[in-house]
């Protein structure tokens, strides 16, 4: 197994954008196994003793999603798919959340709320969330990542982003077991990953999920000569589409109308698999709070096998 552990030092140039223009600091190879660490979303610096609200008026750097890499990954080429094996997420036993002044889903918030952050156990596998009346509540840890995804051909885009390179996608189905599929844009594939969540809910309206660092593990494999255009995930038991946009209904149609080139791949023709979505697909909203909103389209492996 190969080891990358997180930057020593963060800069928003090397860490905080998908880039044709940052250089590699690793190279593997196909079916090579490697285990990577992340930052939180907030590059770590976050402690019971240094909340979001003493973070913003230290005048420190704020560092937005941070991510590890680029990993240049051996024989990838523009045109070509990365699949990426997403093997294991192991997390740490604390994670925050938090509400940033003019960050979040709901309007009225935007220009009014606080800067709130909430630290919550994570023990065996179950999260514990304090509230402001001292009621414990409790939910499951389902780690995934957050961001994740490849160079752009052409252009930096933010680590806040989402867009066909995958980035800021906060796609739950991204975790453990699952394979994600991303365009590769240039040669290497520069692949980099941050922003791990120990659990998120659909929409991630405050604009935070359990934000927690991570060791996570992979497996690369490339399919040569075959191009997609917008990021895919299969699972045992289903194939999804991930696409951004703006409005929210654009990010729909996207993800549906790249699920109906998917099944074209089973034989089904386009046709079919309109009517055949419009009878049997469902849909996440991941997220609605980046500046490009995330739609999932998703279909059961058992209809179409």
């Amino acid at each position: 197994m190969i080891y990358l552990p997180k930057p020593e030092r963060l800069s928003h140039s090397a860490n905080c954008i998908f880039s044709p223009h940052n250089l590699p600091i690793l190279r593997v190879r196909p079916g090579e196994i490697v285990q990577v660490e992340t930052y939180d979303a907030f590059g770590d610096q976050l402690t019971p003793d240094f909340d979001l609200k003493k973070l913003l008026e230290s005048g420190k750097e704020v560092y937005d999603n941070p991510v590890t890499g680029p990993i240049y990954i051996e024989g990838a080429e523009p045109g070509d798919t990365l699949a990426v094996d997403i093997i294991d997420i192991k997390i740490r036993e604390f994670g925050l959340a938090a509400i940033s002044p003019g960050v979040g889903a709901l309007d009225g918030w935007l220009s009014t709320s606080p800067a709130v952050t909430k630290f919550l156990k994570i023990e065996n596998g179950t999260i514990h969330y304090r509230t402001d009346s001292a009621k414990d509540l409790t939910f499951p840890a389902k780690p995934f990542l957050g961001v994740v995804g490849v160079s752009p051909p052409l252009e930096s885009i933010s680590t806040v982003t989402p867009f066909q390179h995958g980035g800021n996608m906060d796609v739950a189905d991204v975790c453990p077991g699952n394979r994600l599929f991303l365009p590769v844009g240039v040669k290497g594939g520069l692949f980099c990953v941050g922003d791990v969540h120990a659990s998120q809910g659909d929409g991630e309206i405050c604009g935070n999920a359990v934000e927690v660092s991570a060791q996570v593990t992979f497996k690369f494999d490339i399919l040569k000569n075959k191009t997609i255009r917008w990021p895919r995930i299969e699972s045992n038991d289903e194939i999804m589409t991930v696409c951004s946009s703006k409005p929210l209904e654009d990010a729909a149609r996207c993800a549906f109308r790249e699920l109906i080139r998917w099944l074209d791949e089973y034989g089904i023709s386009t046709n079919d698999a309109y009517i055949l979505l419009s009878l049997a697909a469902r849909a996440r909203i991941a997220q609605i709070v980046d500046p490009l909103y995330t739609v999932v389209a998703k279909i059961a492996k058992e209809i179409i096998a």
